[in-house]
Parts: structure tokens; sequence; C-alpha cells
């Protein structure tokens, strides 16, 4: 099956482009490499560079590639970033994505796979939680996402339109073969920022908020290694194209971790202290979130392999340093 993977270039995407590859479908990526990398794909992978705001882009796209089915990831995914700049966030994850559903409704592409986010639960306060927990998102991120949701929800409703929604906690790591991981220069995951600094990319890391209401005073995470989570895509695209019923599924491992134990994985891993400064809360940040991932487990079957995370770690510092080697054999300062 032709599978479309908007944002195709990017950190989740391109480990998607490699899962689908390996199964029995060809992705065919577009993304406008805002933030993506032509380097995150394989030579074979057919890249449309355009936005998913231009219809009649996307319209001759899902044509000349006779695409069945879209896998949904491109969007803006910044929590303080969508705090200060709402409207832009609007723009991008919830009316572009009104948008994509609507060509896909019109050109009778049946099978939408989404990307949202735990962001629409807000501050939840009672954990871990399920997909029937109350949606009451805290940031404009959370709001665009969920927006987006009930658009898909209500298209599906009245056309012949087949969905999973994927609600993502906190993706981490890299291909474990090295052939993707997370690019770009804007960073603000955790993990990410954590192996940049371990790696001397970054003079430190900032810790904000240390008055949060957990164990040692820091957020806490539901980190998912993102192999793990794009095997639930494939397996969610399977589902719908049995015929099984359009769901919501969480995506998380059911358990978290705190900043500060995430920062002692990666000097663990590294086998040095990293120079860590405090700051205050950003804006938009939950205390603490984590899944009930039951759903996903017993519905699709999905079967995590990377659940740990010091093998998170392992995957996301190995990547770094192949960025490392990168930057210098090009004499640059990597990406």
């Amino acid at each position: 099956m032709n599978v479309m993977v908007t944002g195709g270039a990017g950190y989740i995407g391109s480990h998607a482009v490699l899962a689908l590859s390996q199964s029995d479908h060809r992705p065919i990526v577009i993304d406008n490499l805002s933030t993506g990398s032509r380097l995150s794909l394989g030579p074979d992978v057919p890249l449309e560079v355009g936005d998913i705001g231009d219809v009649h882009f996307v319209e001759r796209v899902i044509s000349q590639y006779k695409i069945e089915a879209i896998m949904h990831f491109a969007a803006s995914c910044i929590v303080p970033d969508s705090v200060e700049k709402p409207l832009a966030y609007y723009r991008n994850n919830a009316l572009n994505s009104v948008g994509l559903i609507d060509v896909c409704i019109r050109l009778g592409v049946r099978y939408f796979i989404f990307s949202s986010t735990a962001a629409v639960y807000g501050a939840p306060e009672r954990l871990p939680v399920e997909e029937e927990t109350p949606c009451l998102p805290i940031n404009p991120y959370g709001w665009s996402k969920l927006m987006a949701e009930r658009v898909l929800q209500d298209a599906h409703a009245a056309h012949d339109l087949e969905y999973v929604i994927l609600r993502y906690f906190n993706v981490a790591g890299a291909d474990p073969q090295g052939r993707a991981g997370q690019r770009g220069r804007a960073n603000t995951h955790l993990i990410k920022v954590a192996c940049e600094t371990a790696c001397e990319k970054r003079p430190s890391l900032s810790i904000f908020g240390t008055d949060f209401p957990t164990a040692d005073g820091t957020g806490v995470r539901d980190y998912v290694h993102v192999s793990d989570l794009v095997e639930a895509h494939v397996l969610a695209l399977n589902h719908v194209l049995a015929g099984r019923d359009s769901c919501i599924f969480n995506c998380g491992y059911g358990h978290g971790y705190s900043v500060r134990e995430v920062i002692e994985a990666v000097e663990r891993t590294v086998g040095k202290r990293l120079p860590v400064t405090v700051g205050p809360r950003r804006p938009g940040d939950a205390a603490a979130i984590v899944a009930n991932s039951d759903r996903i487990r017993r519905t699709l079957g999905w079967i995590p392999r990377f659940d740990n995370i010091d093998v998170i770690v392992r995957s996301a510092l190995e990547w770094e340093l192949r960025l490392v080697r990168e930057a210098s054999a090009l004499g640059g300062s990597g990406a």
C-alpha cells in the first residue's frame, strides 16, 4: 500500500518511514524541510518538498502516487513555543490538518493515522491516564492537537474515513541500527539535550522547575522509544486496513522518570557528571504524566522492545556521537 507520510523527513516521521519500508507498505514523504532533513531518508524513498497547507500540492502528490493511506506527523510541537505563538500552532496543527483531512475525503483516501499527544490531557489529577481521562489541555499545543482529533472523529462519522489516533507520551531515543535519529538545532527534548551536553555541543543542561509535587521536585514523564512508537503506527494502519474500528490509543510504557532520573541515566551511560543549571518552570508544563497503555497492548498486540531508560539513552547518545562524527568529517558544527 502507498502511504503518504507528512513530516516524514523529521524525527518521528523518518523512523516511521523505516518501519513502513520493512513492512508491506511503500512510504512517500512530503515535508517542507523546516525542521526535517533529506539526510534522514534513504535514497529510494520518494520525497516531495512542500507544505501540507498547500492544498494543490497535497492533491498532486496523492494523485501522482495513488496514495491510499496517510500517516500525519507534520506539526509544531514545542510547548513553551506554543504559549508564545499560539496562532502559529493553531494554524499549523489544527487548520492544516483540517485541509489535509478534507483532501483525503475528496480524493478517496480512506485511512488516516494521526500523530497526537498526551498534552491533550493537560495536568490530569489521576495517573496513569486512560484514553477516557477528560481532555483539558493547559497549553495551545495540546489544544491544537485536540482540535485536529475532533475534526478527524467528526469526519469519520460523516464520511468513509477510518482513523487511529495515537497519543504519544515523551518520545526519545534513535534507531538501534543508526539509520535515523533526531536532527535539528532547536531541540528541547530532555534526552536529546542531555546527550548534546554530554557530547559538549552545549555548555550545560537546564532543569526547568524543581518545585513540582513529585518525589524529587522535577517533572515526571513516560519516555517511549521512537522505534517502539513507530511500530505502533504500522500496527495501527494494519488495524484499520483489516476493517477494525477506528480508535484512540495512548502510546507510552506506563511508568515515568523524573528529569533528575533521566540526567542520572545519561551520566551513567557517559561515565561523567553533566553541567546542570536550575531555572523556573516553563509555561504550560505539567508536573507528571504517565500512560495507561493497556488498550494498545490488548487491541493492537503492541509489545515494546526498548522499555528501558538506559537503552533509550544509549541509542540517543550513539546517534549524537554519529552526528559529531558527521560534523567533523564535513568541517562544521553538525545538526
